[in-house]
């Protein structure tokens, strides 16, 4: 060991700054440097350790029941943690003080700054106590301690190592993350400001740098990464940060000086800083120097690393640590040739393979073993959190918000393993329920705190029975729903591992939901449990349609629900109001529903909406319309503008001079007919565009924006009475109703000519761009703030397109659509259209076009018929000769539209009764569009019942029972 500075143990002379007695020192160990005091043990005595009073030179000794692990020197105390993790205090500044009792066991890690101190205990927890005046102890507040308390900030994150400087401290992770809090007057914690922090904040500039070591001086910090680069921040007095000035610097610095050859090892002093090159056998010291503790025989500031002279006759032996303290230095060498590296420190323990291998090859005599390391790991987050990490070169440089860095194969692997015993996997279950998951906080101050969240479900897994399963499930449910932070990691998640993410609470949820249906009992809290397991299963949905549907949208339906609406029908008073609760919540998890179940919940609440307001408003109000079909746009705009109608109601259609009630058939005809006579209007409403057939609201300022409430209102009135009305709207319309952001890939549908042009612009070489003289204009609108004068090139090209897409589908039609919007949510009081994708909106709303012809004979029913009756047999041999446009027509014949409704013809029953008429050849059908019923009269041979369906089908509007 050497020594050089301000005399250190007093025991040895001082040559040019450099003490040269090694073989005095060697005997010295566990050597820790305060501001007044130094601390060391001698050898061969394990239970003593020595402080020497740097001023005074005096030295005391201290005796402890057990062996001595390691300890660590504030200003003027000095913390002692013994092979069995015991902690001791000793506070110097007091007369006949001995070591005090700390009551904390399983500690692995200690730091002291002036006067305060930081323990890691083997579960991963940090405790603080002290001075708190910088908020050094992390707690929150400004309150001084006594005793240790645990730093929740840092819960559940994998940490490798802390330290602590004059009045701030840091934490690093196993992934190379860094964290710091306390004093920061100098820019101390690398934040980027001089603002102090009384709780762990990560230093952001140092993700993906690779610290594997961190070090603290009074007011500066050095952090060491896997490639042997130094970073400095905080303050550079003295030369400190060793950038050639004495400038403070807010963010981490890397020391260029030592670019070159690979550093191995550091350590701050007060004012001064140590590295070592291994390659090159030479310390490297900078900073503060008036007590020679630069090493170089002077006793001035130096602001670059310079070599400390160290004698050649040892530069053959391995370096295994240097310290700095107030103003002393000393290295501590190996008698050979060893590795040379700051790496030494305990950690916390990980589970691993041979872990595993050993709880499961145990016999029965050392179960209470097993047991106890099962319950010592499994109870911490952060030895979860520390484990099944991917190994390799590049391990550190993975600690990214949205990087969890773990290998989920080996997490899988592990558990599938466990699961091979019974008792071991029980135990591991016991342990999780009982002490981890209610210890989980509910604050992550990193993503390393949230790998524990992405490796339990491979726990849920290999789980065998049902009651397990739940258990776990929602406990873990419960745990994970404070942080929102998990969607990034969710995102990030492997195809497979995602999907049976999914799958998993998936089951549990359909389970739980069988329960509830079939015992139709449940415990007083089911609400809390089933909406925990929903709300956890429908952000995984929407993590699913952010990240560009991972899987397919079915994963998330849960079947059990059609179950529901089918027992609706059956089931007693009591019942239905409790599936109803049932329904009414998952009601608002719309991922769950396909497109059907979608459709009957919409259904449902337009009768809780109608009897609702029936029961408790004008029962004299209504929501019915006369009009003629010749004036039909100006009658419909005429009455909705001048009669009050409560909008909660059917829908009621009278034509004018037509007998018939209105069932809904005569509904779905007038919204056909309103499609067309709307279209009529362009282009003082809409824009056609050519090439997609479909139409956009124009942007011309001129326009009324009243048209456009109104137009809202009717397409509202359509889906809120299950009508079909299409417009040959694009889908961009039902995003922006849904809040969605139209895209590129909405103009390309509304308009390929444009889009092709854009994309063109995305696509084309880099210089060509800056020669297509484009501006930031479309249509003679500026897209930006002095868009003329702003040309398009390759840097600026994709903002460009993003404004012309935003003009296109937001800016040019703001007003047009806010009113539009406005008159859709009246005319819809039923707020369950929110639950459709924009995709299903639309085919609600417009209908279905894949026609299925043989599904409508395959539904069809009879009265005073049957299948095989001769005229039967007739009419569908005539309707398999009808050309496609002839089946459309027929389907509006019957149904008012010839669009179908969500699921096609099969869900088109078609009813064909026999119309008793004397002479049935002079007759033709008769359609009842609101029951779809087809009265048919047994005509006497085909050629006659050819003759009157297709004159029926083409003058339909005159065919009709409404």
């Amino acid at each position: 060991m050497y020594s050089w500075g301000e005399s250190a143990l007093g025991d040895a002379g001082q040559t040019d700054g450099l003490d040269l007695d090694y073989e005095l020192l060697s005997e010295r160990d566990i050597l820790s440097v305060g501001r007044e005091i130094t601390a060391f043990l001698q050898r061969n005595e394990e239970s003593t350790f020595y402080l020497r009073e740097i001023k005074t030179q005096e030295t005391k000794s201290f005796h402890l029941k057990g062996k001595i692990h390691t300890l660590h020197c504030g200003a003027c105390h000095v913390v002692v943690v013994t092979a069995k993790g015991k902690v001791y205090q000793l506070d110097c500044g007091q007369p006949k003080s001995n070591p005090r009792y700390l009551h904390l066991n399983k500690v692995v890690q200690v730091a002291c700054g002036d006067n305060h101190s930081v323990l890691l205990r083997q579960d991963g927890q940090i405790f603080t106590w002290g001075c708190n005046s910088s908020g050094q102890l992390g707690l929150g507040n400004r309150e001084p301690s006594k005793m240790p308390q645990s730093l929740l900030g840092l819960a559940g994150i994998p940490l490798a190592q802390i330290a602590a400087g004059g009045d701030h401290s840091l934490a690093l992770s196993v992934s190379g993350a860094v964290f710091s809090w306390g004093s920061n007057r100098r820019g101390q914690l690398g934040l980027g400001d001089v603002t102090d922090r009384d709780r762990p904040v990560p230093v952001r500039s140092l993700h993906g740098k690779k610290t594997i070591y961190i070090s603290c001086g009074g007011e500066h910090t050095a952090t060491l990464t896997q490639g042997g680069l130094v970073f400095t921040f905080g303050s550079g007095e003295f030369g400190q940060l060793g950038h050639n000035s004495d400038r403070d610097e807010l963010h981490p610095r890397l020391v260029a000086e030592l670019w070159g050859a690979p550093v191995t090892q550091i350590a701050c002093g007060r004012y001064h800083t140590l590295t070592y090159v291994t390659s090159l056998k030479t310390i490297y010291a900078f900073g503060h120097g008036q007590q020679g503790q630069l090493g170089n025989g002077l006793t001035t500031d130096q602001n670059i690393p310079l070599p400390v002279h160290l004698p050649t006759e040892h530069r053959e032996c391995g370096l295994r640590r240097i310290l700095a303290g107030e103003n002393q230095c000393f290295a501590l060498w190996c008698p050979a040739q060893g590795p040379e590296n700051c790496s030494t420190l305990e950690g916390i323990p990980t589970i691993d393979d041979k872990t595993v291998n050993n709880w499961l090859s145990r016999c029965d005599s050392e179960s209470r073993k097993t047991k106890k390391e099962i319950t010592q790991l499994f109870s911490s987050a952060s030895c979860i959190n520390g484990s099944f990490l991917r190994q390799g070169h590049d391990r550190f440089c993975r600690t990214r918000p949205k990087t969890s860095s773990l290998d989920l194969s080996l997490a899988r692997q592990t558990f599938e393993k466990l699961g091979r015993n019974e008792e071991v996997l029980m135990q591991v279950l016991s342990v999780v329920l009982k002490n981890l998951l209610p210890s989980l906080s509910t604050v992550a101050a990193d993503v390393e705190g949230l790998r524990v969240y992405l490796i339990l479900p491979e726990l849920i897994r290999v789980l065998r029975t049902q009651q397990n399963i739940r258990d776990l499930s929602l406990a873990f449910a419960e745990a994970v729903l404070p942080h929102v932070d998990m969607a990034v990691l969710w995102s990030e998640l492997p195809f497979n591992f995602f999907k049976d993410l999914v799958k998993i609470f998936r089951s549990v949820l359909s389970a739980f939901l069988h329960e509830m249906r079939t015992e139709c009992t449940g415990d007083s809290d089911w609400k809390l449990k089933l909406e925990n397991i929903a709300i956890l299963l429908h952000r995984l949905s929407e993590v699913n349609l952010r990240s560009g549907r991972k899987i397919d949208e079915s994963n998330f339906y849960i079947s059990e629900i059609k179950l529901y609406f089918r027992d609706l029908q059956e089931q007693s008073l009591r019942n239905k109001v409790l599936f109803m609760k049932i329904l009414n919540l998952l009601s608002q998890y719309p991922a769950f529903f396909d497109m059907e179940s979608k459709c009957v919940i919409f259904k449902i609440n337009f009768w809780i909406n109608f009897f609702e307001r029936e029961a408790s408003e004008n029962p004299f109000e209504q929501n019915s319309l006369y009009v003629n079909r010749k004036s039909l746009l100006a009658d419909t705009l005429h009455h909705l503008r001048n009669v009050s109608r409560n909008f909660c109601l059917p829908l009621q259609v009278k034509f004018h001079e037509e007998d018939g009630v209105d069932h809904g058939g005569v509904s779905q005809e007038f919204f056909s007919i309103l499609g067309r006579e709307f279209h009529s209007m362009r282009p003082h409403m809409f824009e056609f565009f050519e090439d997609s057939r479909l139409v956009w609201f124009t942007s011309e300022v001129q326009c009324d924006p009243d048209l456009f409430l109104w137009l809202g209102v009717l397409c509202g009135m359509a889906l809120y009475n299950f009508c079909i009305i299409n417009f040959h709207f694009p889908l961009v319309l039902f995003k922006k109703l849904l809040s969605h952001k139209p895209t590129l890939k909405d103009l390309e549908d509304l308009s390929p000519v444009e889009a092709r042009s854009l994309n063109e612009v995305l696509k084309e070489e880099e210089d060509f761009v800056d020669q297509l003289d484009l501006d930031f204009t479309a249509k003679g609108h500026e897209l930006v703030p002095n868009g003329r004068e702003k040309l398009v090139t390759k840097f600026n090209r994709c903002e460009y397109v993003d404004a012309y897409v935003n003009y296109v589908f937001n800016v040019s039609v703001k007003q047009q659509f806010s009113a539009f919007a406005e008159g859709f949510s009246r005319g819809c009081p039923n707020e369950k259209w929110k639950m459709f994708v924009p995709e299903e909106l639309l085919a609600v709303f417009t209908g279905n076009v894949n026609y299925e012809w043989e599904e409508l004979r395959k539904n069809a029913t009879y009265k005073g018929y049957s299948a095989d009756h001769e005229n039967i047999q007739r009419f569908w041999s005539v309707f398999a000769e009808l050309s496609e446009q002839q089946k459309k027509n027929f389907l509006s014949f019957m149904t008012g539209s010839d669009r179908l409704p969500v699921g096609g013809l099969s869900k088109v029953c078609l009813e064909i009764v026999k119309y008793n008429k004397e002479g049935p050849d002079d007759y033709y059908p008769v359609a009842n569009t609101c029951y779809r019923v087809l009265h048919l009269p047994n005509y006497s041979n085909m050629e006659t019942l050819r003759e009157k369906l297709l004159h029926a089908i083409q003058f339909y509007e005159e065919f009709g029972e409404r």
